[in-house]
């Protein structure tokens, strides 16, 4: 499943999406409410400060070991420094600089791959339990 992020309402499917996929896993609801909020927080940085993109949803793995991965693709500048721009306090903008910390917090598995070239890619992962 994946859902074209260009604008602020965009950010509420994919908000669906995630806890659809998460849903189909059978995640607790404790979860589904920590990777939901992960992807509204990273599908939001795609259309503020990314120029928009797209973010995918897979289920993966068997068993208890079933997992959910999103994947955000945006086409933005890069971020010039991606350890700083995960310090919890920093931000760019208007915000309070919680939002990639918050959002590798609350996931099992947090990647991102950030270039002036490719704008940037996170990944998330989240299992069921």
């Amino acid at each position: 499943m994946s859902v074209t992020l260009r604008r602020a309402s965009d950010v509420a499917y994919a908000r669906q999406a995630a806890m659809q996929t998460m849903a189909a896993i059978g995640a607790s609801s404790i979860k589904k409410t920590k990777f939901v909020t992960a992807v509204s927080e990273i599908a939001r940085n795609a259309v503020l400060y990314g120029r928009g993109g797209v973010i995918t949803f897979e289920i993966v793995g068997s068993g208890p070991r079933r997992s959910v991965v999103a994947e955000c693709m945006d086409r933005g500048p890069g971020i010039a420094d991606v350890a700083l721009a995960l310090t919890e306090g920093y931000s760019t903008g208007s915000g309070l600089g919680l939002g990639l910390s918050g959002a590798k917090r609350l996931v099992d598995r947090f990647e991102i791959a950030s270039s002036a070239l490719t704008g940037t890619t996170v990944t998330m992962e989240c299992f069921a339990r």
